[in-house]
């Protein structure tokens, strides 16, 4: 990696780039103490505030709908968004060459033992060069991989709404993990510090990344050949669990945290990886317009291009219930975002977001109708 690029790293990463869940600002008096997990700006809740943030892509608008309240309300104006995707808090609306950023204002600190949740207003945060970006997060930056990009975006920039602070990093795949970077460049999987220098390399190798994941079990890249799992504390290893035919097309999606991610597979189908336990599972399902997996022991859910949302045990594969949804039409993406307790499903055409009880055979909860077509939709809060 370049002197400029470890340099540069370095500067985005500095004062709370170590700590597992920094905090920002002053505290509320001069005199007083200041409150453990302060943010200057921000209030504290005793629940996750999470939001469904949905974006038309033909006026531009960019609305948040609280699903407690049920409120929606439009935050920004986005011209030419074509996608959509989140680090928990901040959204990432890509265009034709170049993505802007939303600071949806909501959003959790996890130390480990306890949770912090924080709310503040919405707004705007900036632009950057590229689209497509998959963003991956942490306390101190948030790393947004494409096929034509890798970039580093200073976390406490964000947080202070200037999206300036970036640099594009010198490898074709990067997850910030356990305080360090992990880059897969030309076959190879590297540690480095958060300075950019280079730590070691690891006993494994991954051609052409597909995708890339952190879980509470360890850091997944998407390989040709298999998925190499990162794990560890002070030490890393990794090893390649291999596919069981063709391979993932395309990034991991899952539950936050949560242990194991599913994909498209080169076929068509579903791959499911359980990290415990080491093994894939394919699930021959032909159509796939979205899928993401809940988690260990949890349902896969797939929605399909005749409007059918459908659930599989990630271990077997059997299917477990369906429910029919939408119609749908060229035009708009629909997705799926889940939490622990719900899964949402946006209808495009039918200006609606449907609420999903994904643990009792896929119940329809609620309906939430809108006056504006939510072509994408992403979740954060988490």
């Amino acid at each position: 990696m370049p002197h400029a690029t470890r340099a540069r790293i370095a500067a985005l990463t500095a004062g709370c780039a170590l700590l597992a869940g920094c905090s920002s600002g002053a505290p509320p008096g001069e005199d007083a103490p200041t409150p453990h997990g302060y943010v200057e700006g921000a209030e504290e809740t005793a629940e996750a505030q999470l939001r469904l943030v949905m974006a038309d892509t033909e006026t531009g608008a960019v609305h948040m709908l609280d699903p407690v309240t049920e409120e929606t309300v439009e935050v920004a104006q986005f011209e030419g968004a074509q996608a959509m995707d989140t680090d928990g808090r901040f959204v990432y609306i890509g265009g034709a060459s170049s993505t802007e950023v939303l600071d949806s204002g909501v959003w959790t600190v996890d130390h480990g033992d306890h949770v912090h949740y924080y709310r503040t207003e919405p707004r705007t945060v900036g632009g950057i060069d590229g689209s497509g970006f998959a963003p991956i997060g942490d306390p101190a930056v948030t790393v947004l991989n494409s096929a034509a990009h890798v970039i580093a975006l200073d976390r406490e920039s964000l947080e202070a709404g200037e999206a300036g602070a970036s640099d594009e990093l010198d490898a074709e795949a990067v997850l910030p993990y356990g305080r360090r970077l992990l880059a897969v460049d030309g076959g190879a999987v590297r540690v480095l510090g958060r300075d950019g220098s280079l730590e070691s390399e690891l006993d494994a190798t991954c051609a052409e990344p597909q995708g890339q994941t952190v879980t509470r079990r360890g850091a997944v890249f998407g390989c040709r050949d298999g998925a190499v799992l990162i794990t560890g504390d002070d030490e890393l290893t990794a090893e390649t669990i291999p596919y069981p035919g063709a391979g993932v097309d395309g990034g991991f999606h899952h539950r936050p945290g949560t242990a194991a991610p599913a994909a498209r597979s080169e076929t068509g189908g579903i791959l499911v990886l359980d990290i415990k336990e080491r093994r894939w599972t394919e699930i021959p399902v032909q159509g796939v317009v979205a899928v993401t997996a809940t988690g260990e022991d949890s349902p896969v859910l797939v929605l399909t291009d005749d409007g059918v949302l459908r659930s599989y045990d990630p271990a077997s594969g059997a299917e477990l219930a369906r429910l029919a949804l939408m119609t749908i039409t060229d035009g708009g993406t629909p997705a799926i975002q889940v939490d622990t307790a719900r899964a949402y499903v946006n209808d495009p055409a039918g200006a609606a977001v449907y609420e999903i009880d994904y643990r009792d055979d896929l119940r329809l909860a609620r309906t939430f109708e809108v006056d504006f077509r939510p072509d994408l939709m992403v979740e954060t809060g988490w």
